[in-house]
């Protein structure tokens, strides 16, 4: 039995230096990566990172691998999924911030092939205050058992602190304008195949 390879952490100036020699994948969703990128990344979002399996293998056998998102969180479990296919790859330590805050340019599509949209955290922040907000209303309002939608937030948000998971950023992730369109994931299928 083989054992799966460990993946490697290159911070932002390592990466910087080995640009030109890495195949960078960004698993950010759509509108994320169209905010801002690293240079030649490939967007396949993380729920995709299984459908792009053989273009990722064929891409790692030809050249190291750099797997990026905003924060670094979701690159981590894309490099264990791929470790686990026996697929060794990098993440970026800090993910896209990182890079942007070290001075690093971030590559941003012309305005008319974006859609205008927040970053993955924002969606969070914005939903699970929201749904407080309305369960303390309610609860003042209606009847005090809607205040359990609040703490029912409260309870995920401190579950997915300690388990650094977040399942609002997966359902949250399943919303048409987080999903790419099947152009664009065949458009970074066939970019990752042709490196």
């Amino acid at each position: 039995m083989t054992s799966s390879p460990t993946p490697v952490t290159l911070g932002a100036d390592q990466a910087r230096t080995r640009l030109q020699e890495l195949t960078v994948i960004d698993v950010r969703t759509p509108v994320e990566y169209a905010s801002g990128h690293l240079p030649g990344a490939v967007n396949i979002p993380l729920d995709q990172v299984r459908r792009a399996l053989p273009e990722i293998r064929h891409a790692a056998g030809r050249g190291d691998v750099l797997v990026v998102c905003a924060s670094g969180a979701r690159s981590e479990n894309a490099c264990k999924l791929l470790a686990a296919q026996g697929i060794a790859t990098a993440t970026l330590a800090g993910g896209t911030g990182a890079w942007a805050a070290q001075g690093h340019d971030l590559h941003r599509p012309a305005a008319c092939d974006t859609r205008s949209g927040w970053s993955m955290e924002r969606q969070v922040r914005f939903t699970a205050g929201a749904v407080v907000l309305l369960g303390l209303v309610l609860g003042l309002l209606v009847h005090p058992a809607f205040q359990l939608l609040s703490a029912g937030i409260a309870a995920g948000l401190v579950f997915s602190a300690v388990t650094d998971t977040c399942g609002m950023a997966v359902v949250l992730g399943k919303l048409p304008h987080n999903r790419p369109r099947a152009a664009d994931l065949d458009a970074a299928l066939a970019a990752l195949r042709g490196r």
